[in-house]
């Protein structure tokens, strides 16, 4: 199927009709074991829910199709399979490289639980690839990326900076959250693995919580798959059956999230009260180049800073009536938070702490006219 192009592959991968009743839609097998035609005789390779299940490998294959990878792997959350990533690649004394500006929670998982097992870790901008080749040490084993990152939507050159990772035999991770493979697709760039938290754009409806990892390497693969059994942090069933019906809308979806955060990013950068914006597709962004020439588009996150301080954008925060209050993103409906005391609480004095002034934007699918009232009115 790999000569498809993406939107039929989103229908399509992995979601064959069922053989058994042709249910068009994968059928959620809500089932913890398999009959055995004999002693380790399984049918169609099924035992144990936990090692496989038919509704997550149909996902499994979906995700391995979108990203153009040759395996899939689907989990409880996207912190769980950056844990199993870090597990498969990562033994005491390895060192990793991690963003300046990644998402709080990555952060949390490398300092207050892999740091503890020996896992060393430092941080660097990772839009400019001299910054990655400094802070290599010869222990650096995974080069780690957001692009683009959460909340500051900074911008990496994947190709650039998997050059640099395969130049010091490390293998490039590549956090595709923000982008959704509709817009980004890491694997043809030089990533080594891709990792998402399908929560976000990929369930796309605020109403499960997953996340994945996606490899090109088949022997790698097998070896995720590996610690997935093993550690068991697996997606289950109904879960795996609502990330598929997300991604079967992820191209119109990410479309006009897409089309609606540029003309919000176009109305806050020409507003007083805003002293800056953080939004890719703006020519003005440092990244704008680098973002054109790698993504299809630039996405529907849109973050913004207050000329007046921390306490005005807790209270934009606090305004907004179509802009729901709340963590996490990528749903169709629009989300407002204030990262420094919300998502991103977890970094504060570090080196990976966010500006205080800062308002972060999930741009849903809503009337765009309705959605930039609604800030303006909060705005003032």
């Amino acid at each position: 199927m790999s000569h498809q192009h993406f939107e039929t592959l989103a229908i399509h991968a992995g979601q064959e009709p069922d053989a058994a009743t042709g249910a068009v839609v994968p059928p959620i097998y809500q089932v913890s074991t398999y009959k055995q035609d004999g002693v380790g005789g399984l049918r169609g390779g099924y035992e144990y829910s936990r090692s496989a299940n038919p509704t997550r490998s149909a996902l499994e294959e979906n995700l391995a199709a979108l990203e153009g990878g040759r395996r899939g792997l689907a989990f409880a959350s996207g912190l769980a399979a950056e844990d199993c990533l870090l597990r498969t690649l990562l033994v005491p004394g390895d060192h990793v490289v991690i963003p300046n500006d990644a998402y709080g929670g990555t952060f949390r998982l490398f300092a207050k639980v892999a740091e503890r097992w020996g896992v060393q870790w430092s941080v660097a901008d990772t839009s400019d690839a001299d910054a990655v080749r400094a802070a290599l040490t010869d222990r650096t084993k995974v080069v780690w990326v957001e692009t683009p990152s959460n909340p500051l939507l900074g911008i990496t050159d994947i190709e650039q900076v998997a050059a640099v990772a395969r130049g010091a035999g490390a293998r490039l991770v590549v956090d595709n959250t923000f982008a959704s493979p509709y817009l980004q697709q890491p694997l043809a760039l030089g990533a080594d693995i891709v990792v998402h938290s399908t929560t976000k754009y990929m369930g796309g409806h605020s109403d499960v919580v997953g996340g994945a990892l996606v490899t090109s390497d088949a022997a790698l693969g097998e070896e995720l798959a590996f610690h997935q059994n093993a550690m068991g942090a697996i997606a289950g069933p109904f879960d795996s059956w609502l990330v598929m019906r997300g991604v079967k809308t992820l191209a119109v979806r990410m479309d006009r999230h897409s089309a609606n955060a540029e003309r919000v990013a176009e109305m806050l950068a020409g507003h007083p009260k805003v002293a800056s914006v953080a939004y890719p597709g703006l020519p003005s962004h440092p990244g704008h180049e680098v973002a054109a020439k790698q993504m299809k588009a630039f996405g529907g996150m849109v973050s913004f800073r207050l000329a007046a301080g921390e306490e005005a954008a807790v209270e934009v925060c606090n305004r907004t009536e179509l802009f729901t209050l709340g963590e996490s993103l990528g749903g169709v409906e629009s989300l407002i938070e204030h990262p420094g005391r919300m998502t991103h609480a977890s970094v504060v004095g570090s080196a990976l702490e966010v500006p205080g002034d800062l308002v972060r934007l999930s741009v849903g699918i809503e009337s765009v006219d309705d959605l930039l009232e609604d800030l303006r009115t909060a705005l003032g």
